[in-house]
């Protein structure tokens, strides 16, 4: 099924709009959560001398903002929620683009690392060539791409009032291949689980020297 630019428009315009409603619902249920392992897994593999330009990409209140800046890099954030972005200004004290992942506006070859944490599988299937088309783009030669998606079968569409993409492990390889990523590593989550009670599914990518 193809989208067309109104239907994505919508999708992105209705998606926000839920995390916009429940901003502090969403901070509340979030805030403890414990993604060291996932911070570890982008920070291990940049290969440039720190501190480290970062972009916090769906970077929600500010959680994750605020660890890297605390841990001495120079961390942006980039929320589409305008509720949600004030909020990680607040909190963290980073600066914190206010842009629909499906409009990005991103510098060329300017971040070390690009944290995607439960973000990304919103994208609709037909954007995200062009998503992450951006993400490499905005990332120095050599830069790293950290992304955690809730994995599945390939089902796409409305979970209540958020769009979702499910991806397995080899359709989120092959777009990622597609766009122009070296593959690194992959893993699952929650660590130390059996398989099917780790519903979260982490890889890290380079973008190539050359």
């Amino acid at each position: 099924m193809t989208l067309t630019p109104e239907a994505l428009k919508r999708i992105a315009a209705l998606t926000l709009a839920h995390y916009e409603h429940h901003a502090d619902e969403f901070w509340q249920g979030t805030r403890d959560h414990d993604v060291s392992q996932n911070i570890a897994a982008l920070l291990q593999y940049i290969e440039a001398s720190p501190p480290f330009e970062l972009l916090d990409f769906g970077c929600g209140p500010g959680r994750d903002l605020k660890t890297f800046k605390e841990l001495g890099h120079h961390p942006t954030g980039l929320e589409g929620a305008a509720r949600l972005a004030t909020m990680a200004r607040a909190y963290s004290g980073c600066e914190v683009l206010q842009q629909n992942f499906l409009e990005l506006d991103l510098p060329d070859g300017h971040f070390d690392g690009v944290f995607a944490n439960a973000a990304l599988f919103h994208v609709p299937c037909q954007a995200l060539p062009q998503v992450l088309k951006q993400l490499h783009a905005t990332l120095k030669p050599g830069g790293v791409l950290f992304s955690s998606n809730p994995r599945g079968d390939g089902r796409e569409g409305w979970s209540g009032e958020r769009y979702g993409a499910f991806h397995d492990w080899q359709t989120w390889r092959n777009y990622l291949l597609a766009a122009g990523f070296v593959e690194l590593t992959h893993y699952y989550r929650p660590a130390g689980l059996p398989f099917e009670q780790q519903p979260w599914l982490a890889s890290v990518w380079r973008r190539p020297t050359v």
